[in-house]
């Protein structure tokens, strides 16, 4: 299967720059899987496709203001940071601009010395392996000078960081928000807690890999970036429970989807357990746990839009696409959402 097959034309204006001013008030395309149908409502229309019994599975990961501005302490050159993942205690992997400067052995400050780090090894496609030194707690520091890791095709700023954050954010590690999320409000929820839906959460810290795009023709010879996920005793036994009394498992979101496959086995039962996966979802996989999907629109050749064309088949999704552009539907992390049903 060819990377140029998942690709369609997206006029620049449909990107989305800025929030919607109430997150629920987005539109929502509903594309049902078995009859090929689409239609049009907005998020808060949810309520219409969730039933008594069914399990709604969340990511609350939460982002960290990961892009870090600094220098060089040998030369004083400007160097932008941006983690990726922590790999143990003061070690990550982080991704630096502009990455001739980032030599191993090069040393960097930010904000006045207060976080100091240094170049240790070379990541994959370019990445950097670095030490932070610094007095106190990290997670504190990198509150006080980090900023709000934004996508590239974002370029106004964004007013309030807690929009870039899910109402049920809770456990800091992601360096991208999981965007299906941004549209359900506290009130939303309740009422679909109310309908008698089960509301359950993982974790997955998103890594900036996920949005890559594909840059091999043949996706076979694409390798995805592993992130860290969690999935709870009690998580498990909830979402089991009702996929055996056949209601559906709705995950919200590309990385509640992966998560859940990763960790599901064959005969279709989730286990509890942590640790990374770099599963990659395309046509042709089969799903063992994921029912529907509430996800927002991808970028062209993108692995997201491909493990969507898993879920719907390629030609209605691709199909489904053409028409979002065509009703100018807002596109990417500030933009609408689709329900695959």
């Amino acid at each position: 299967m060819k990377t140029s097959e998942f690709n369609y034309h997206l006029p620049e204006h449909l990107i989305a720059q800025t929030p919607l001013e109430q997150r629920d008030e987005s539109r929502l395309m509903v594309l049902d899987k078995s009859k090929g149908e689409i239609s049009h409502r907005h998020f808060y229309d949810i309520l219409d496709y969730l039933d008594d019994g069914d399990c709604l599975v969340l990511n609350d990961t939460r982002v960290i203001p990961a892009r870090l501005i600094g220098e060089k302490i040998e030369t004083g050159g400007k160097i932008e940071f941006l983690l990726l993942k922590r790999i143990e205690l003061d070690k990550w992997e982080v991704l630096v601009k502009p990455g001739k400067r980032a030599k191993v052995g090069s040393s960097f400050q930010f904000g006045d010395g207060l976080l100091t780090a240094k170049v240790v090894d070379i990541g994959d496609e370019g990445s950097r392996i670095v030490e932070f030194f610094y007095e106190g707690i990290f997670e504190e520091i990198l509150d006080k000078l980090g900023n709000m890791p934004l996508p590239p095709y974002i370029t106004e700023t964004l007013e309030d960081a807690e929009r870039y954050q899910t109402v049920y954010s809770k456990n800091q590690g992601s360096a991208a928000a999981p965007t299906a999320g941004l549209h359900l409000t506290t009130e939303l929820l309740k009422k679909i807690e109310n309908k008698g839906v089960n509301i359950v959460f993982i974790t997955l810290h998103v890594g900036l890999g996920t949005f890559r795009p594909v840059k091999v023709e043949n996706i076979l010879e694409h390798k995805m970036h592993a992130e860290y996920y969690s999935i709870e005793e009690n998580t498990a036994l909830l979402i089991n429970t009702a996929k055996n009394n056949g209601r559906k498992i709705v995950a919200v979101g590309t990385t509640c989807c992966r998560t859940l496959e990763s960790a599901a086995s064959e005969d279709g039962q989730l286990k509890a357990s942590s640790g990374w996966t770099d599963i990659f979802i395309y046509p042709g996989y089969k799903f063992k746990m994921v029912d529907n999907l509430i996800t927002n629109f991808h970028l062209p050749e993108s692995t997201l839009i491909m493990l969507v064309s898993a879920l719907a088949g390629k030609e209605l999704v691709m199909s489904a696409y053409e028409t979002a552009v065509k009703e100018s539907y807002r596109f990417f992390s500030f933009g609408d959402a689709m329900l695959i049903k």
